[in-house]
């Protein structure tokens, strides 16, 4: 059964590099078609979450336990916290397993793994192919507000094809934290630069994160916002789901704010 579901990941994989490199679809960077930062919204007991009880959270937490080792290595490297990566993949994924209830039952739910995508979004933080770019475009240009230092620069050479392979990796998701690590650095970057620090707001990060860097417009009242997402009988945005996360006591031990 596992060989069997394995194969149909691995032709899914290469269906969404085809689909992506055909052009098939034009959605640029991590931007979401809702209105982006909306106004915050008051932070609920934690009991009250509307995801804290469902069976997605429950499958998810046990996944996100086995990324521990790899995003501590990550905020080693990059200075990002592990916590605001695994904020983000939280929202991610829950939204993913919302999305395609068949796929969850079928597939997550049973083998306890973080879904890979790998058609319009990349890997499993949802990158897309655009957005990878312009990440590695931002390195060396220096220029540029998102310009981290001459250290970044040679970081990445990838073709678009091996760029592919390390982001959908289902075994190894270095590359795709790194990639997300980078570009939270990049937008720390241009904001402490225009004399606003957000390095402390892991709800404007994750924001930004998803809706791109043509979004990103430092302002000194930035409010989170983003896509709206449905959980269960329950609507809220991508920053206000990552900020419920960030700071509740969910996974505390093996990620720390």
């Amino acid at each position: 059964m596992c060989l069997y579901t394995f194969a149909i990941i691995g032709f899914l994989l290469m269906l969404g590099f085809v689909v992506s490199k055909s052009e098939l679809t034009k959605n640029s960077g991590l931007v979401d078609k809702n209105d982006y930062f909306s106004k915050s919204r008051k932070l609920v007991d934690n009991k009250n979450y509307a995801w804290i009880n469902t069976e997605e959270y429950s499958v998810l937490k046990e996944s996100l336990k086995n990324e521990e080792i790899i995003l501590s290595r990550v905020e080693k490297e990059t200075g990002i916290k592990s916590r605001s990566l695994v904020s983000i993949l939280f929202v991610e994924q829950m939204r993913l397993y919302n999305s395609d209830r068949e796929l969850f039952k079928k597939v997550f739910e049973p083998l306890k793994i973080l879904g890979v995508q790998s058609q319009f979004s990349w890997g499993i933080l949802g990158l897309k192919q655009d957005t990878l770019i312009e990440i590695e475009n931002n390195l060396k240009a220096t220029s540029s507000p998102f310009y981290l230092g001459p250290e970044y620069e040679k970081l990445f050479n990838y073709s678009d094809a091996e760029r592919f392979a390390l982001v959908t990796d289902e075994h190894d998701h270095y590359y795709t934290y790194l990639y997300a690590a980078l570009f939270l650095k990049q937008v720390e970057k241009q904001w402490r630069q225009a004399g606003f620090d957000i390095s402390n707001r892991p709800e404007i990060l994750a924001t930004l994160y998803n809706i791109g860097f043509s979004h990103s417009v430092p302002k000194a009242d930035p409010q989170m916002g983003g896509a709206e997402i449905e959980i269960g009988n329950s609507k809220t945005s991508f920053g206000q789901l990552a900020y419920e996360f960030y700071y509740s006591q969910e996974l505390i031990e093996q990620f720390r704010p």
